[in-house]
């Protein structure tokens, strides 16, 4: 079978019981994406940068699509959690990269008072794979060198 979109445990994370993301109903949009370790999500400062939070995972699709990392929408109440991108976006050229392998991480603030603890198995948010188009005049030719932040590079 033809591998067309899905989930697989990153490089470096084979041995720690990686849950692969999953739909929890059938009409479900997203796919819940889980911590891959205990970690602690301090509360916000003024200039402070994003907790990046490990998943395990790494995601491959189709060359025209993407896939969105949204946070859950019970985070922002219950635990102070924002992603600090809004939506992250996961682009097919980011699956194996050679700095990460394509590993997917949530980028979050917490905008509590005190600490937030993500433990490890937890739900932190979801991933939706989108198609998307582009423009008659594109002319995109680059190759992505690196992972995490790279493409400007």
């Amino acid at each position: 079978m033809e591998k067309l979109r899905g989930f697989e445990v990153a490089k470096g994370f084979e041995d720690k019981g990686i849950n692969l993301p999953e739909r929890k109903t059938k009409h479900s949009a997203g796919y819940d994406i889980e911590a891959a370790e205990d970690c602690v999500v301090p509360a916000f400062k003024p200039g402070m940068a994003p907790t990046l939070v490990k998943t395990g995972i790494k995601a491959y699709m189709q060359s025209d699509e993407m896939l969105c990392l949204y946070n859950r929408s019970s985070n922002p109440k219950k635990k102070g959690l924002i992603l600090a991108n809004s939506v992250g976006i996961i682009d097919k050229d980011y699956y194996g990269n050679p700095d990460n392998d394509g590993h997917i991480m949530f980028a979050f603030y917490n905008i509590k008072d005190t600490d937030t603890e993500i433990k490890k198995g937890e739900r932190i948010g979801q991933g939706i794979f989108e198609k998307y188009l582009v423009t008659d005049d594109d002319v995109a030719i680059g190759e992505r060198k690196g992972g995490f932040g790279s493409t400007n590079k």
